[in-house]
């Protein structure tokens, strides 16, 4: 068994969103996807999600991107993104996802060599604003001290679960290139999380985001565009 991931697919099949708009590097993406995940990802393997699946704004439109991944090879654990709009309560997206697909959300995930994954969206931190011009707003407070209430129900979940190793995936950088410290970070470092795998950035921006291994947590960032439209290999079981 192996275990892979991949963030911020993007996918639009439900509904009108062409990602080459953003670069030609975006154009037929899916197919790419599709390609890269097929030569890598085995019917046992495991893919971890890091969020923004889907450009879908309600339910029924994320259900033909959902069977686009459940089509793919391996098994699949989903945490949700900044432009998840169509997520809704968690039985509600449960009753939309293929067999293949699993989601995290205020809870942990025992893969079967142990590995006990922990995780949440995550949300930009104080002093970080991606729009130019935009001030850093009561309700990204709000929002960013919630998604850390919902990290620590992950960590709560995952007490007495792990014998092996803890991972996280989160959606937003928890620690960035410039010196930017989140408060998921001593959170993580105070669990013995080993490995953090989070998405959100792209372009430009993939510059922000800290790529290496800092206070015993390697971080890997799993973006699309940043990976080559490919699954990253995070561990070989098999090895």
């Amino acid at each position: 068994m192996r275990i892979f991931a991949i963030s911020d697919l993007h996918l639009s099949f439900g509904s009108d969103k062409p990602m080459d708009i953003f670069g030609d590097q975006w154009r037929d993406h899916p197919a790419l996807i599709e390609e890269n995940w097929r030569k890598a990802v085995g019917p046992e393997d495991w893919v971890l999600m890091g969020g923004d699946l889907s450009w879908a704004m309600r339910l029924e439109e994320v259900v033909p991107d959902l069977e686009f991944v459940h089509r793919l090879p391996g098994k699949k654990l989903m945490i949700k993104g900044n432009h998840a709009h169509w997520w809704n309560s968690r039985r509600k997206v449960e009753n939309v996802l293929p067999d293949s697909i699993r989601i995290l959300q205020n809870d942990s995930f025992v893969l079967p060599d142990g590995t006990c994954i922990v995780g949440t969206r995550g949300w930009n931190p104080p002093g970080r604003c991606e729009a130019p011009g935009r001030e850093y707003s009561p309700a990204d407070r709000r929002i960013y001290e919630r998604e850390l209430g919902r990290f620590r129900l992950s960590l709560q979940d995952a007490e007495g679960k792990h014998g092996r190793r803890l991972w996280a995936l989160i959606h937003y950088p928890p620690l960035y290139s410039f010196g930017l410290e989140t408060g998921f970070v001593p959170m993580m470092v105070e669990a013995g999380v080993e490995l953090c795998v989070y998405g959100h950035l792209h372009g430009r921006d993939h510059a922000a985001g800290f790529v290496g291994t800092k206070d015993g947590i390697r971080y890997v960032m799993a973006s699309v565009d940043y990976t080559g439209f490919a699954p990253v290999l995070l561990a070989d079981r098999g090895e």
